[in-house]
């Protein structure tokens, strides 16, 4: 059993806030949730939230919103369904 959630993707606002913090916010929100939407304005944040989702083996959508980003994470299924 791993403790996350299936509900609607919980919404992360981490705009305003520097790397690490939004890539740190995404990470602890994955433990508990299935899908998260992250909202962040730091560029760095382009390189570093698809850069996590890749290493944890999450999908991940970006998209622009004028002057922040909206990141979409799931956790991917696994071959077997699971």
């Amino acid at each position: 059993m791993t403790g996350r959630v299936e509900t609607p993707p919980r919404l992360i606002d981490a705009r305003g806030l520097k790397c690490p913090w939004p890539v740190l916010r995404a990470a602890r929100a994955m433990r508990d949730c299935s899908a998260i939407t992250l909202l962040a304005d730091d560029p760095v944040a382009l390189i570093d939230v698809p850069a996590l989702a890749r290493a944890q083996g999450w999908r991940v959508h970006v998209r622009e919103e004028g002057c922040f980003q909206r990141y979409m994470l799931e956790i991917a299924p696994q071959p077997d369904g699971r």
